[in-house]
């Protein structure tokens, strides 16, 4: 996993946080957690591509 990786599920995370905090007050409860989950959904998608190459690379080593 690359440090470029981190930084942008990092960035990610600040720029979801501060849009909930600003729905949160100014009344938008709904959008707030479906902004919260989508940030999720696009780490967690960014994630499983890092991990399917982890997997493969553990294959290719053991020759499995």
């Amino acid at each position: 996993m690359d440090v470029d990786m981190i930084f942008k599920i990092a960035a990610i995370g600040i720029i979801v946080a501060v849009l909930n905090q600003l729905l949160i007050r100014s009344g938008r409860e709904e959008q707030a957690m479906l902004t919260t989950l989508a940030g999720l959904i696009v780490v967690l998608s960014m994630l499983v591509t890092q991990i399917s190459s982890l997997f493969t690379s553990i294959k290719s080593l053991f020759g499995l």
